[in-house]
């Protein structure tokens, strides 16, 4: 019986590893040494002519305000929103692991910005209307519904 037990190999349980965020085949800690231009030439056409076009004050001063958000968070907590209206701003790799508050025209919808985000604009991540629900047809809205006793 002792030798049967020997046969038996003690298997390690298996480590899960962590799915490596990439955007365009480049890691996040890449993406996150990368200068600025390097990271603009990953992006699609649209986005790099709009970096070719120079960068205005309000997009840096967003970056600056959610960098000093990540900063004041303690370490395992999310950070504090940021509030802002720039539905045209561009996600880049500092914004990674932030909260933005976007501007949808009544209310700010909190986003928490992921890798996959990278590249896309701020406002596809909140919708300005609220989707259509269909709920249950009315008495008298169908011509069989209006022969139905309503009592």
């Amino acid at each position: 019986m002792a030798s049967t037990e020997a046969n038996v190999e003690v298997q390690q349980p298996v480590k899960k590893s962590f799915k490596k965020s990439m955007y365009r085949g480049v890691e996040l800690h890449d993406l996150l040494e990368m200068k600025l231009h390097n990271v603009v030439k990953l992006l699609r056409s649209r986005q790099r002519r709009r970096f070719s076009r120079g960068m205005q004050k309000k997009y840096d001063t967003l970056l600056k305000k959610l960098k000093k958000a990540k900063a004041d968070a303690q370490q395992g907590e999310r950070p504090k929103g940021v509030k802002t209206h720039l539905r045209n701003a561009i996600v880049l790799p500092e914004m990674v692991g932030s909260i933005v508050e976007v501007y949808r025209g009544n209310e700010f919808v909190p986003v928490e910005v992921k890798t996959e985000m990278i590249g896309h604009y701020l406002g596809e991540f909140s919708i300005t209307y609220k989707p259509v629900t269909h709920g249950k047809l009315g008495v008298g809205a169908t011509r069989s519904s209006k022969f139905t006793s309503t009592t």
